[in-house]
């Protein structure tokens, strides 16, 4: 097993860090905002800031603070419901973000997003170029789900894959999420005593995966498996991930001074370009190829491009330079890309040799069905 103690160097040396805490972590049990613990939050990304790195902040809260004001005592079950009490915190919260910032000197700016920011091309970039000027500019960008306008549809569900969706969109150096645990565990630490926290996970397994369980708290959306579908997110961008307790004190400054806390999550080697995150993660699926066992090594293990050759089944409606996914013969999806033809194109010439198109098609613009530089994994 690879040795936590391998990746200080990698933490430490993090200049853009962006981190995420959750609802649970700022506000009390009864839903009202813990201020206490959000000014050592502030006062703790100010520290970074003054060391010289970058810090961006994706804050949940705007529903806990709306449910606080209007005297809610269990979280909103209906969008309505939900957004009328985020449309009433997020002023609240941001005002106090801006207020303790400014104590400090730092300026800060609020971003609100939706789904459908990362998946609209021109609306990723629009979001990346946004956060990055501030980012030069000394700013700290203050980040939530827009949960105000936000429909079933477009919504990420939870701060940790928006957090993981934005260190992807800016190129981050290290996510850090803040939630009411110490990090994933051998079992349900609330349940069984004898569950061990796990320090560092060097590949997200089914099994890693079936660690997760649902637990979640009743003023926050997420639980212990957004964590892990961030997870991936992060690492396949090459961005390492901690899970971390976010009422321990100075936890943050720990964190960046390299010290072992909560569960760390290693990168793949590679730090993909940001086009390849959005194709990734970002993108909205159209389609669905099935792809031979040949096709999927291939795609895997040598970086190949995905030929029609490879391609057994299309799935969707789709036209050339759509995103679809890519799944192996038991349907997992292992892969995204953009794809070189139409649904009805691939339709006419899966599972046939690159030489052959032309006479099937009468054309034949590309070799490729999905080219490599278009393509990107999700294991």
């Amino acid at each position: 097993m690879v040795e936590r103690d391998s990746f200080k160097e990698l933490i430490i040396k993090a200049r853009r860090i962006v981190i995420k805490v959750g609802t649970s972590t700022l506000t009390h049990s009864t839903g009202k905002l813990n201020l206490a613990l959000i000014e050592k939050l502030v006062r703790q990304l100010t520290d970074l800031s003054h060391q010289g790195k970058e810090v961006l902040l994706v804050t949940s809260g705007a529903v806990g603070a709306g449910m606080g004001k209007l005297g809610l005592k269990e979280k909103p079950k209906t969008i309505p419901e939900k957004q009328a009490a985020a449309a009433v915190g997020q002023g609240i919260i941001m005002h106090i973000y801006e207020k303790l910032f400014s104590e400090y000197g730092l300026v800060v700016a609020q971003l609100l997003l939706t789904r459908a920011d990362m998946t609209d091309r021109r609306r990723f970039l629009n979001a990346r170029n946004t956060l990055l000027t501030l980012l030069n500019k000394g700013v700290v960008p203050i980040i939530n789900e827009n949960d105000t306008v936000a429909i079933e549809e477009i919504k990420f569900g939870d701060n940790d894959t928006l957090g993981a969706l934005v260190a992807g969109l800016v190129d981050a150096d290290l996510l850090i999420l803040l939630s009411d645990i110490e990090g994933l565990y051998t079992g349900d630490p609330r349940k069984d005593k004898n569950a061990q926290l796990i320090p560092i996970v060097e590949e997200i397994t089914a099994e890693i995966q079936g660690l997760a369980g649902n637990a979640g708290t009743k003023f926050g959306s997420g639980g212990m498996s957004t964590k892990i579908s961030a997870a991936k997110i992060a690492v396949n961008a090459g961005i390492p991930m901690i899970i971390a307790n976010g009422s321990r004190p100075d936890v943050i400054r720990e964190i960046c001074a390299g010290s072992p806390i909560g569960t760390l999550f290693i990168p793949r080697e590679v730090k993909p370009h940001a086009r390849k995150s959005w194709i990734a993660f970002g993108s909205d699926v159209q389609g669905k190829l099935w792809v031979d066992d040949g096709a999927r090594k291939a795609i895997i293990n040598n970086g190949k491009s995905l030929l029609p050759s490879g391609i057994k089944r299309v799935e969707g409606d789709f036209t050339s330079g759509h995103v679809v996914s890519i799944v192996d013969l038991e349907g997992v999806e292992f892969a995204r890309g953009i794809v070189n033809y139409s649904a009805e194109e691939l339709e006419l010439i899966k599972g046939i040799q690159t030489k052959d198109i032309v006479n099937i098609l009468g054309h034949k613009d590309y070799d490729e069905a999905i080219h490599r530089d278009n393509l990107a994994l999700r294991i």
